[in-house]
């Protein structure tokens, strides 16, 4: 075993199989050994790459998915959102907007259990849903939000009709959101047409993380729908309902402590 072999397979790890007219579209440990004597006319076991890689610092993982599909105009997008961020004011506020699925069959986690038993979560079996919309204030961390049995535009513009009556004052609201159908259909338009005040600020496509509502919807599902036991639906958006009350303003509010 020397440093070139090391050295190679680092290499192979850092490439496809394909690449080196392999059909298989990830290494194992017989592929990898094959190709080294491919490549180096060393002979190695499977076995010994098994024990080797991990001494490298390769470990056998899970992959991350990621998408290769950019947006030409992130960067307009993304001046013209720190833009409305910097003139944030009570006259001018700009909202984080974002909607989140609530499920009765339970969405599984980690948690803490004994050494040598696994924890488990009763399912209903026939899942429900309802749908949350919600509202963060980019300046003082309220919530605003709505519910519906629905994911479409209704719920888009309940949401939007909240602010209208909440913030009446204001000359301007500004909302960033992502790019989903609901956000730029006909129904949506139309309301916009007779609600002037309402400025829609898309982020760049396939960027999540621009909007920081989706740790408030992160925090929710963390703290009442990941493992939960509800046997209903109404059990369950009750403490749905509890967590939207105590978590503003977000994230102030240590709202995983929350009581019942």
């Amino acid at each position: 075993m020397t440093d070139e072999v090391c050295r190679y397979l680092l290499e192979l790890i850092g490439k496809s199989p394909n690449d080196y007219g392999y059909l298989g579209s990830r290494w194992n440990s017989e592929m990898l050994a094959e190709q080294v004597y491919q490549g180096m006319g060393i002979e190695l076991h499977s076995s010994t790459v098994r024990r080797l890689l991990p001494n490298l610092g390769v470990k056998w993982k899970r992959a991350r998915p990621t998408l290769q599909i950019p947006d030409a105009q992130k960067d307009r997008k993304m001046r013209a959102i720190k833009r409305a961020l910097s003139k944030a004011s009570d006259e001018r506020p700009v909202f984080y907007v974002d909607d989140v699925d609530i499920d009765l069959n339970p969405r599984i986690g980690a948690c803490w259990s004994p050494v040598g038993q696994q924890a488990t979560v009763p399912t209903p079996g026939k899942n429900q849903k309802r749908y949350l919309a919600g509202a963060l204030n980019a300046s003082t961390g309220k919530v605003i939000w709505v519910e519906w049995s629905k994911k479409n535009s209704e719920i888009f513009i309940l949401l939007m009709a909240e602010l209208r009556k909440r913030y009446r004052r204001a000359r301007q609201i500004t909302l960033i959101l992502d790019n989903y159908v609901i956000h730029k259909s006909a129904m949506t338009k139309c309301f916009l047409s007779w609600n002037r005040k309402f400025r829609l600020l898309f982020q760049p496509v396939y960027h999540p993380w621009v909007n920081r509502i989706e740790l408030l919807w992160k925090q929710l599902h963390d703290t009442v729908t990941r493992n939960h036991q509800f046997a209903t639906m109404d059990n369950l958006m009750s403490a749905v309902r509890q967590f939207m009350a105590a978590c503003s303003p977000f994230p102030g509010n240590k709202v995983s402590f929350a009581r019942t």
